[in-house]
């Protein structure tokens, strides 16, 4: 078997890697599932920036580098965000071996793809890169709310931060987002159908 076609089998180990390692969870969550959901949701801003906003944005792509922007953590791990960037040498420290990790991704292609598949581990659009940062904080947010709704006070302080962090970020169709659909997220099942009815 050739080295050089091994990319999506190793993709397909995300399922295998879980994120929140230092925080107790009701439900655990893997960098598969979180990459499903920040691809929606950096879909969805996307979508609502070039329809509010006047935006230019193919929704397409920030889609595809949503759902390839933790790939490199088939290589490097989940490493805990107060260690990633407890400070700016340790940010510069991982930033070298995330790029490692993807000029790594990218042997394991054939070489007629990997210039391809480098901007869709990379995203050479800053714009892009925004929109995806903003859905992964999004999508981390949801996922304290998920915990806290579960009974877990364990997530109580990472909710304060990271939503603070969200209306810290100056993009309007992030804001816009929040405004109008974080809302529907602390509901209940039995809510969230009442209000369909309700319409």
């Amino acid at each position: 078997m050739s080295h050089d076609h091994a990319f999506f089998a190793l993709i397909a180990r995300m399922r295998y890697i879980d994120r929140w390692a230092l925080m107790r969870n009701t439900s655990k969550e893997n960098i598969m599932e979180h990459s499903h959901m920040v691809a929606v949701l950096a879909h969805a801003l996307a979508v609502m920036e070039n329809r509010y906003f006047g935006g230019q944005t193919d929704p397409g792509a920030a889609a595809v580098a949503a759902l390839y922007h933790d790939a490199t953590e088939i290589i490097t791990g989940d490493m805990p965000t107060p260690i990633k960037y407890y400070n700016r040498s340790m940010r510069k420290s991982y930033q070298q071996v995330e790029d490692m990790a993807t000029q790594r991704l990218l042997t394991m292609l054939p070489q007629e793809l990997q210039g391809e598949y480098e901007d869709y581990l990379q995203p050479t659009d800053p714009h892009i890169h925004e929109l995806v940062k903003a859905a992964d904080k999004l999508s981390a947010y949801l996922k304290c709310v998920e915990e806290l709704k579960a009974g877990n006070r364990e997530f109580a302080l990472a909710k304060e931060q990271t939503y603070q962090a969200l209306m810290d970020n100056p993009l309007p169709v992030l804001h816009y987002f929040m405004e109008h659909y974080l809302p529907s997220f602390e509901l209940t099942l039995d809510e969230l159908q009442d209000t369909e009815e309700q319409e």
